[in-house]
């Protein structure tokens, strides 16, 4: 990976502001267009026998296209209100640890629900 979150963030802002678009850009929009560009990373995946699998180039261009969408949309989002963004992944991260202790969720998709035993959120 070359470019740090900071650079990609400047990258896509300044193409957004050299075309006047942050007026449309209201955290509802942005979290509206990160739930449908989601939701056309999933129409990939729609009818196909192989639901896992991205078995084709064709796949492949479509999930990098989508993927980049939906990035660039939580970038713009994240540098709008004023969020930093490797510091957000890392709370959650440290959060999800708490959640999902590797002893106890390892090879498993339960919810985090599962591991509780201090009757509280895994926390």
């Amino acid at each position: 990976m070359n470019d740090s979150i900071k650079e990609l963030t400047k990258k896509v802002v300044e193409f957004r502001d050299a075309r006047n678009w942050k007026q449309f850009h209201r955290p509802k929009d942005m979290a509206i267009s990160i739930s449908l560009e989601a939701a056309e990373l999933l129409e990939v995946f729609q009818w196909s026998g192989a639901d896992t699998e991205v078995d084709t180039d064709k796949k492949l261009s479509k999930v990098k296209e989508e993927l980049a969408d939906i990035l660039m949309y939580a970038l713009l989002m994240g540098n709008d209100l004023g969020l930093d963004i490797p510091e957000i992944i890392n709370d959650k991260l440290a959060e999800n640890n708490r959640k999902y202790p590797a002893e106890k969720a390892y090879g498993k998709a339960d919810k985090y629900t599962a591991y509780v035993t201090d009757g509280g959120e895994g926390k």
